[in-house]
């Protein structure tokens, strides 16, 4: 285990050290790690080359990046004066918190990135879980190292002196790369999973950069297994499979006394194809691509590179101006600012007396701000099941049209689902309008058996679907049984085993939940199932329709 931390520290200064002979061609690094003594030990080390870093925190706004009009000093000047952006400095650009980078800034990076840079970007990713940098500039930056695990014992000193990395970045213009070179890392991407066309392109950059650093001014295979390494390993998606289709290679034939030697090729990189893959299992430590694969499922819409920010599908309400300064991200709030300056104007006047008109500062200045908010979407989740199925469904069918009476003004839009017999039905889509849902709910017939894993699976889903919507979906389950109807057929351990599969989805969907218990005496399946599903557990033997609206508006925040 040592070992592989130790081979991460090395593999990832390789990476830095390339990174300094070919910015351009390479973009940069995703760093994912926690602030600490580690990830600091680790740029500490970085090559002189790609010193200094210019850290810009995720909150910074695009006239502090790429500059423009600086609006306070042009009042006061009474001419136009530019502010120069960060961007415009040389050095590395270190963007602190990346995963908290919103979508619109990431993208004008990226924009950044296509145009050509001599400077590299290295993101510092601190996400948990499913948090990560937005993936329009991950997939433009060659290099991807994790930290998570590594310890200071594992830091090993790895630097080469300023004038080797200038030698090579002098040599690497004069690289050879064949275009074998391009199809061999082409056919290993592909045959590892890697979807982004541009990471074989940008492990043939890692490779003629780590060609000009040994002095060699064409490809060898070495260069190109540690562009796999580096650039192909990280991104895979699957365990590259042995060919088996490829046919073995014929029997040689002894020579004949009279024919001349076999002349030399002198291709050092001929079909470098099996030998890329086995650098790539190589590369992969062991249980890296299960947890990738996890990660990937339990993906949420959090994992939208801006924290824990969430898209509004209408524009919110607006709340009390702020200082700030005007942008392309914010608007002016032209009466909050003129009375923020207007006590100030006689004593500014007396500092300045050849001044005339409003004198401005950067203080006044005021912006809007917006609470933006999804509407809400509540679905129910109904047992029509058993036999006081009618009765239950006529109580939600109920709570439906009274948490629809206030829907207008609570922006809620409503579903309902219920599960019986063999699968769930969606008796009413997800809708705001109570003429609408008076309409579509007719009589269901009740009883039968409970398959609560299929209901699940049909919340799971509309929850989903309504959140891709913008909207923000909750979810109110109502039943008094447990779970007999799996998806094989009846049987109560395999419906129960898969209602617990979907109720670990529902929690990592991270839904605000109730299950409401309508046994007379409360039962702990119902409270099991409730934790696991990261919901509320609320024991409601008398479940009329006023109770279980309370009940939903409560516990969901309505």
């Amino acid at each position: 285990m040592k070992q592989d931390r130790t081979e991460t520290w090395v593999a990832g200064h390789l990476a830095l050290t390339l990174l300094a002979v070919d910015p351009r061609g390479l973009g940069g690094m995703h760093l994912r790690a926690r602030a600490s003594p580690v990830r600091r030990a680790f740029l500490d080390l970085a090559p002189e080359a790609l010193q200094p870093f210019l850290r810009l925190p995720p909150t910074l706004d695009e006239a502090a990046l790429f500059g423009g009009v600086d609006i306070a000093q042009s009042l006061a000047a009474g001419r136009i004066v530019l502010q120069q952006g960060l961007l415009s400095r040389p050095g590395t650009r270190c963007l602190t918190m990346a995963e908290r980078l919103p979508r619109g800034r990431a993208a004008q990076l990226a924009q950044v990135l296509d145009a050509g840079s001599d400077e590299a970007v290295l993101l510092l990713d601190e996400g948990i879980e499913d948090e990560a940098a937005p993936e329009a500039l991950t997939d433009r930056l060659a290099f991807r190292v994790d930290l998570d695990g590594v310890r200071a014992l594992d830091i090993a000193e790895l630097a080469l002196a300023p004038d080797e990395i200038a030698a090579a970045r002098a040599r690497l213009s004069d690289v050879d790369c064949p275009d074998d070179a391009l199809v061999a890392l082409a056919v290993t991407a592909a045959r590892a999973g890697v979807a982004s066309l541009r990471a074989p392109l940008l492990a043939l950059y890692a490779a003629r950069a780590h060609a000009a650093l040994n002095r060699r001014n064409r490809l060898e295979n070495e260069d190109l297994t540690t562009a796999v390494a580096l650039v192909l390993a990280p991104r895979a998606t699957e365990l590259p499979e042995e060919d088996e289709s490829a046919e073995p290679p014929p029997e040689e034939q002894p020579p004949d006394d009279d024919s001349p030697p076999p002349e030399d090729s002198g291709d050092p990189m001929a079909l470098p194809e099996d030998m890329l893959i086995e650098a790539m299992r190589a590369a992969l430590p062991e249980g890296a691509l299960q947890a990738l694969q996890a990660r990937n499922t339990a993906k949420t819409a959090r994992g939208t590179g801006a924290g824990a920010r969430k898209r509004g599908n209408r524009r919110g309400r607006p709340l009390p101006s702020q200082p700030g300064r005007p942008s392309s991200d914010t608007r002016l709030d032209l009466i909050a600012t003129l009375r923020a300056a207007a006590p100030w104007q006689k004593s500014r006047r007396a500092a300045e007396p050849g001044r005339s008109g409003l004198i401005l500062r950067r203080e006044d200045f005021r912006v809007k701000v917006y609470e933006e908010r999804s509407d809400r979407l509540v679905i129910f989740l109904v047992d029509a099941s058993g036999s006081a199925a009618m009765a239950r469904l006529a109580e939600a069918k109920g709570a439906v049209e009274r948490l629809l009476g206030d829907a207008y003004a609570s922006r809620d839009h409503v579903a309902l689902v219920a599960f019986r017999g063999a699968g769930a039905q969606l008796l009413l889509p997800p809708t705001r309008s109570l003429v609408q849902a008076k309409r579509a709910l007719g009589g269901l017939p009740g009883g039968g058996g409970t398959p609560l894993a299929a209901g699940l699976t049909a919340a799971a889903d509309l929850a989903e679907s309504g959140r891709a919507q913008g909207m923000t979906p909750a979810l109110a389950l109502l039943t008094d049984g447990r779970a007999n109807i799996g998806f094989a057929g009846p049987g109560r351990a395999e419906a129960e085993a898969d209602a617990t599969r979907v109720a670990a989805r529902i929690a990592r969907l991270g839904l605000p939940g109730l299950v409401l218990d309508t046994n007379t005496r409360p039962k702990s399946a119902l409270s099991d199932l409730a934790r696991r599903m990261g919901a509320a557990y609320l024991p409601l033997p008398r479940a009329d329709a006023g109770a279980i609206s309370r009940s939903v508006a409560d516990a969901l925040g309505g």
